[in-house]
């Protein structure tokens, strides 16, 4: 996305950089989705859901918004790009340990620790400053391959499926480098993806955001975007996610859902009724006919290496 010169978010209020990430990331998805959409198949409606009466087949005024980390895909997509990064030598092996306990501990917790996200976002607007655009979205390609495409959670690309094969667009909403979450919803045959947007001039970054990380409530900022953008009637879409920083995204729609949730979700959840979907054991993922994922497997050994993110230069 082009530089927007008049940005200076030091001047701005929270809620008013949430708008514009939310703004900026909507303008975005759209524009990438316009450009896909062409060679995007047309699905066939599945007869055989678990919950015939929902998604609604043909309801072109809904759409659904899925987070990406621990809701779509195990870990942190943020985590897993700094792991392709390292590999391809953008910083030094000195950086891996300070941020290998952050992945573990993502992964042994099940949620994201917001200083611990903000610290890789900084981080990762360090290392890609001065870097092409183009280049980043190629190895973002490369990188989906290596580390991401394994995680994916079955019940989850289920739900997913479950509401492309209505007939109703399906995005990310994730706070993830937009043209990360872009290669990751081509991947899954979604829709596009909504995501933190970086500053960019000539197609080359410049180390800043556009607005603020696409976190909390500027996720639902951005999905208020959308759906005014796209003409769509948010009672009728849904949203998932296992975070309880989502609240404000899932609380937008008329069908919430809690995926994996944290137990600030499950709680605030179960008291409003929100339907719940568990993938982490084949417990609840049996009870509604969706396969589970496989277990997040062991942290030592390989999430030291997963982890390599630049430490933040001032």
């Amino acid at each position: 996305m082009a530089a927007l010169r008049w940005l200076t978010p030091r001047r701005r209020s929270a809620t008013a950089r949430s708008v514009l990430a939310g703004e900026a990331s909507a303008e975005a998805a759209r524009k990438s989705a316009e450009a896909a959409e062409s060679a995007q198949p047309v699905q066939e409606t599945d007869s055989g859901a678990a919950e015939p009466e929902f998604p609604v087949h043909g309801d072109e005024r809904a759409a659904a918004f899925f987070d990406l980390d621990n809701t779509v895909m195990q870990g942190a997509a943020i985590f897993h790009f700094g792991r392709g990064l390292y590999k391809r030598k953008f910083f030094e092996t000195r950086d891996l340990a300070r941020f290998a306990w952050q992945q573990a501990w993502f992964r042994l917790a099940g949620f994201e620790d917001p200083e611990h996200m903000q610290d890789a976002r900084d981080s990762a607007l360090s290392i890609v400053k001065g870097h092409r655009v183009s280049e980043l979205k190629s190895i973002g390609e490369e990188i989906y391959d290596e580390y991401m495409a394994e995680r994916i959670w079955p019940g989850t690309r289920a739900l997913a499926q479950a509401h492309l094969d209505a007939g109703q667009k399906v995005w990310l909403v994730t706070a993830a480098p937009v043209e990360i979450a872009q290669v990751i919803a081509r991947r899954l045959g979604l829709t596009g993806a909504l995501g933190t947007v970086a500053e960019s001039i000539g197609g080359v970054y410049t180390g800043k955001l556009v607005g603020e990380p696409l976190h909390g409530p500027a996720k639902a900022e951005a999905v208020r975007a959308l759906a005014a953008a796209e003409n769509l009637d948010l009672s009728r879409c849904a949203a998932y996610s296992d975070s309880h920083n989502d609240i404000p995204m899932l609380s937008l729609v008329g069908h919430p859902y809690a995926i994996n949730p944290d137990s600030k979700l499950r709680k605030h959840a179960r008291e409003l009724e929100w339907r719940l979907r568990d993938y982490r054991t084949g417990r609840k993922a049996a009870k509604v006919g969706i396969p589970a994922a496989a277990g997040v497997g062991a942290v030592a050994g390989g999430t030291a290496a997963a982890i390599a993110l630049h430490r933040r230069r001032r």
